[in-house]
């Protein structure tokens, strides 16, 4: 069923311009957004079982010779990550229609695509990336950004004008958005500067919410689509939230239990992920 819809959302972008403007694929967009929910559970047994995925200080751990196929990681965040703005943008230059709502909260999301695929990349240092994870995160990248922009383009209300827009729920939901981005970019800020250029050895981060959680980063932009799901309020936003924790979250948890394994001194009063909590 969820390949069908796949091939469906996708058939949809290739139309006529205007079928594009009228048509919208409900099952396709159910479908895509139900795949959304059962793989984010699944990545979360996966951790479970097999611990985290194996690119970044966890290079080596994978057990499928394909992940020892590697490129260089600003390359594969470039690749990986431009097709979740590009394919916003091509939408809506390519869609008519009056729905400036949607408009305007389809265009939320794509900072933090164009900033994660055409500036983070240039002050990455990490480790090489494995290419099949790299293809596989394009190929999901792209898929989102389709169905995302679909959903707000196409199967929006027709009202979905600058009143609701304008609603609290949507107000609050943005300013949760453009605060995790914020903070995302700051934890980001601070963990590239724990090194020097050269420099392997790894440090305990500090300042930011990396003093009340060891995943900062992965907290804010767990926030930050939340966030974006409050405002646009569909179905597709939620799943995309839910997958998104949890495929970074488990990520924080391996990340924390590093910390305290390779530093004694490593602030016991910080948690995972959730500040107080987890």
């Amino acid at each position: 069923m969820e390949g069908r819809s796949v091939i469906c959302l996708v058939g949809l972008w290739f139309q006529p311009q205007s079928q594009l403007m009228m048509e919208c694929s409900r099952g396709a967009v159910h479908g895509l957004s139900a795949l959304l929910l059962v793989s984010g559970v699944l990545l979360v047994f996966s951790y479970r079982k097999n611990g985290p995925t194996a690119y970044g200080r966890y290079t080596g751990r994978g057990v499928l010779p394909f992940l020892h196929i590697t490129m260089p990681a600003r390359w594969g965040w470039v690749l990986q990550e431009l097709p979740a703005f590009l394919v916003p943008a091509l939408m809506l230059c390519t869609t008519g229609g009056s729905v400036h709502g949607g408009r305007l909260l389809l265009c939320t999301m794509m900072p933090h695509y164009l900033h994660r695929s055409l500036v983070y990349p240039f002050f990455l240092r990490g480790r090489p990336m494995p290419v099949l994870l790299v293809v596989l995160a394009a190929v999901f990248c792209f898929m989102n950004g389709l169905l995302q922009s679909h959903a707000l383009l196409h199967c929006s209300p027709p009202g979905l004008d600058w009143d609701l827009v304008d609603s609290v729920r949507t107000t609050a939901g943005l300013g949760l958005f453009a605060f995790g981005m914020v903070m995302n970019i700051h934890s980001d800020h601070i963990l590239r500067n724990l090194r020097r250029p050269g420099e392997t050895a790894y440090r305990i981060p500090r300042g930011g919410l990396f003093e009340l959680v060891s995943g900062a980063n992965f907290l804010a932009e767990i926030v930050e689509w939340f966030g974006f799901a409050v405002a646009v309020w569909t179905l597709p936003a939620f799943s995309f939230a839910f997958f998104t924790a949890c495929s970074i979250g488990p990520r924080a948890l391996g990340h924390h239990r590093f910390y305290l394994e390779k530093f004694p001194e490593y602030p016991r009063s910080r948690r995972a992920l959730i500040p107080f909590i987890l």
